[in-house]
């Protein structure tokens, strides 16, 4: 039995969101050497780029740039609400001031996450980013609960609003800003893979929809219709909550451990093309920050000699980070294959179990 683990990074120029494996002959055949010397690869130490600081790095600048164009866009709202005394529009403002302010919580777990790691947190801070999530969605809810009440609030007290041409357009810029922060963050979340900045992204769409509950009311308004505003605001208000389930769902299933069962799929493929591998046996996949770890036991012929073992190893490990996006580190344990009345050699584990 033997295990092996170690980091392992890519330039990127080198793409893994693509399966990438290395079946047929040994990695020492010469169809391993091609590949290697037509593909832009490298293993020396001075050419390493640590992808997770990378990724990191992607994300903090997601947020800031999302913040300024969320800042801008609050601001020019709010010049509107002092004019006209729109509650609607005041609500967004609002909206859009609490979305620009998760970045804060967001940016905090992406810096964390790039710290090294040490004797207490042997893993790192990668999980910063999923208490990062649980409070984004606590904002979500929090402003679908705002909204909620604004709408409840203008339904029992009608108002007329001034300067409604002023309003609509106020209305169209917030939710210009917001979808186009919304697109840039579920992006750059979904590339790295952070579950925290694509929640993030779900909210910065909300206070979208927000944005055009505005426009309609203003259109209501306009119409004579004073119970448009808070009538469309309730319809938002649902379709807040729709969106918070979503981010909810996925914010929960990161905590959870969960992953997709594709990428198990597609890591048990490329361990069986791997020469001498017989099997595949207990296989995990977990999520920490933007970045997975694997663990995956893998059964060899119990009569190689440890070296062999040990490069087989090695192989199994190598396939799956090319086969499995954002993979930076697995952890494989080669077991011998049983032979006629041999004694299971994890009996001795059994009662820990």
């Amino acid at each position: 039995m033997l295990g092996h683990k170690h980091p392992h990074s890519h330039p990127p120029k080198h793409d893994h969101a693509h399966p990438h494996s290395h079946p047929g002959p040994s990695p020492t055949g010469l169809r391993h050497r091609l590949a290697h010397l037509l593909t832009p690869h490298s293993h020396e130490t001075a050419d390493k780029l640590d992808s997770a600081l990378e990724s990191s790095a992607r994300g903090l600048r997601a947020l800031w740039v999302s913040l300024a164009v969320l800042g801008a866009t609050a601001l020019a709202q709010a010049v509107v609400v002092v004019a006209s005394g729109s509650v609607a529009l005041l609500g967004d403002t609002v909206h859009n001031t609490a979305d620009a302010l998760t970045a804060v919580p967001l940016g905090i777990a992406f810096l964390l996450g790039r710290r090294a790691a040490t004797r207490r947190f042997t893993y790192g801070y990668g999980r910063a980013e999923d208490l990062a999530g649980i409070v984004i969605v606590l904002t979500i809810a929090a402003s679908a609960a705002f909204a909620a009440w604004t709408a409840f609030d203008r339904l029992l007290n009608p108002r007329p609003v001034a300067h409604l041409p002023a309003v609509a357009v106020a209305a169209l810029v917030g939710f210009a800003g917001n979808e186009w922060v919304a697109r840039y963050r579920i992006r750059v979340g979904r590339d790295i893979g952070s579950a925290a900045l694509v929640a993030d992204g779900l909210h910065a769409r909300t206070d979208g929809f927000t944005s055009l509950a505005v426009l309609l009311s203003a259109g209501g308004a306009a119409l004579g219709w004073q119970l448009a505003d808070p009538v469309v605001g309730l319809a938002i208000t649902a379709a807040i909550a729709l969106v918070l389930r979503d981010a909810a769902r996925e914010v929960f299933r990161r905590v959870m451990d969960a992953v997709d069962p594709a990428l198990v799929d597609r890591a048990e493929r490329a361990l069986k093309e791997v020469p001498g591998v017989r099997d595949v046996g207990e296989l995990r996949l977990r999520w920490i920050g933007h970045r997975l770890r694997a663990e995956v036991a893998v059964v060899v012929d119990g009569d190689v000699t440890v070296r062999r073992a040990h490069a087989i190893a090695v192989d199994a490990e190598h396939a799956l980070l090319h086969a499995v996006p954002r993979l930076t580190a697995a952890l494989v344990h080669a077991d011998p294959a049983p032979a006629p009345g041999e004694t299971d050699p994890h009996l001795v584990l059994a009662h820990h179990s």
